[in-house]
């Protein structure tokens, strides 16, 4: 059985270390929250993983080129 919490915990710890390091919209940022879209996504919270799926394209819409790969994955 997956345990989202704990996933959530440490997508959030990964985060917070990106958002200290990085720029505010530097990709590994977006792959940070579309991770946790993910986590969210898998527990059925739909709306929870929208918002975070929306935060990950948003910055890749800005750091990535229009025909990059990730843009579709976001």
């Amino acid at each position: 059985m997956a345990d989202y919490s704990k996933a959530l915990e440490f997508y959030d710890k990964a985060l917070k270390i990106d958002e200290n390091a990085l720029p505010p919209n530097h990709p590994n940022l977006a792959t940070s929250y579309n991770n946790i879209g993910m986590a969210y996504n898998d527990m059925g919270d739909y709306s929870k993983a929208l918002e975070f799926y929306d935060k990950a394209l948003k910055i890749y819409e800005i750091a990535l080129a229009p025909n990059h790969p990730l843009l579709a994955t976001s």
